[in-house]
C-alpha cells in the first residue's frame, strides 16, 4: 500500500517535471545561450547550464510549495554562470561572434535578466548580491555597448567583411 502510493507519487512528480521542461527548455535554453554567448546551433556550454538547472529544479521539484519552477530554474542558470564566471575570471575569453560576446560576463548576465527575462531591478540585485543602483549601471552601460559598439570593434568587423 505505502509502496503503491510512493509508485503513484513519483510517477505525477515524472509527469508533472516533464510538462514543465516541455514548456519551458525551450526559452531556458534561450536564455542560457544568451548568457554564454555561444551560437545558437552549437552551444555546449549552455546546454550543460541548462542541464544543471533542471536537474536542480527535479531534486526540488516536491519541495517547491507554490514557488514558480521557471524561476527557481532560471535563477539556478544565473547563479551557476555568475559562478562559473567569477571562477574563471582570470581564464575569461570572449566567445566568438554575437552581439553580446562583446560583453563581459556580468554585463551579459544582467543585460539578460533584465531585458530578455524581464527580471526587476531590484530582483536582480538581489540575486546577484549587488545594489540596486548597481545592477542600473551595468545595465545602461552594457545597453550602450551593444548599441553603440566600440570603434576599434566596428573597425574590426570592417575588415573581415571588407571583400579580398
Amino acid at each position: 500500500m505505502v509502496r503503491d502510493r510512493q509508485v503513484a507519487q513519483d510517477a505525477r512528480r515524472a509527469r508533472e517535471f516533464e510538462a514543465f521542461v516541455a514548456g519551458a527548455a525551450g526559452r531556458l535554453l534561450r536564455t542560457a545561450t544568451l548568457l554564454t554567448a555561444e551560437p545558437p546551433d552549437d552551444n555546449p556550454r549552455a546546454r550543460r547550464l541548462l542541464t544543471d538547472a533542471l536537474a536542480h529544479t527535479y531534486a526540488v521539484w516536491d519541495r517547491l510549495r507554490g514557488e514558480d519552477p521557471y524561476d527557481l530554474t532560471r535563477q539556478r542558470l544565473a547563479v551557476r554562470f555568475a559562478r562559473g564566471a567569477w571562477h574563471h575570471h582570470g581564464l575569461f575569453r570572449r566567445p566568438p561572434g554575437g552581439v553580446l560576446a562583446a560583453l563581459a560576463p556580468q554585463e551579459r548576465l544582467i543585460l539578460v535578466l533584465r531585458l530578455h527575462e524581464g527580471v526587476a531591478a531590484e530582483q536582480t540585485a538581489a540575486l546577484l548580491g549587488l545594489p540596486v543602483e548597481r545592477v542600473t549601471t551595468i545595465c545602461l552601460r552594457a545597453m550602450a555597448t551593444v548599441l553603440h559598439p566600440p570603434r576599434e570593434a566596428v573597425a574590426e568587423k570592417a575588415v573581415e567583411v571588407a571583400p579580398s
